[in-house]
């Protein structure tokens, strides 16, 4: 895998623990960070536990996909990003929430970037 395209994997990637560890120390704040209330009682466990997870465990991916250059590694965050993606633009239509252009725009490009990112690894590469 290209030198450039391991760096454009880790620099999302850092993003995505850091958000995911905010989570664990600073609930409140990420929940900010991502314009959402922060819960209380079991919704903040879900919370807390979902959502920090999820971010934890894809920049954790990332991470493991750029340094042992194993697609498989790529292609499950970016199909998580693509889902999240769709279900932001299926809850914007069905159920009345709010269109959030930018960070769709995000999840799709850095999904994009991850496929593409994929499509270049070579077995021994």
């Amino acid at each position: 895998m290209n030198k450039w395209i391991r760096i454009l994997i880790v620099l999302p990637a850092l993003l995505f623990v850091v958000m995911g560890l905010r989570w664990a120390t600073d609930p409140g704040g990420a929940a900010d960070q991502l314009g959402m209330t922060l819960m209380t009682g079991a919704g903040l466990s879900a919370q807390i536990g979902d959502v920090g997870g999820m971010f934890l465990s894809m920049g954790i991916m990332m991470l493991i996909g750029s340094a042992t250059a194993n697609r498989v590694w790529l292609c499950a965050p970016a199909l998580l990003l693509g889902l999240i993606a769709t279900f932001r633009v299926i809850a914007w239509v069905a159920h009345g929430a709010a269109l959030t252009p930018d960070t769709i725009a995000v999840e799709v490009i850095v999904a994009s970037l991850l496929l593409f990112a994929a499509t270049r690894i070579t077995p021994g590469n």
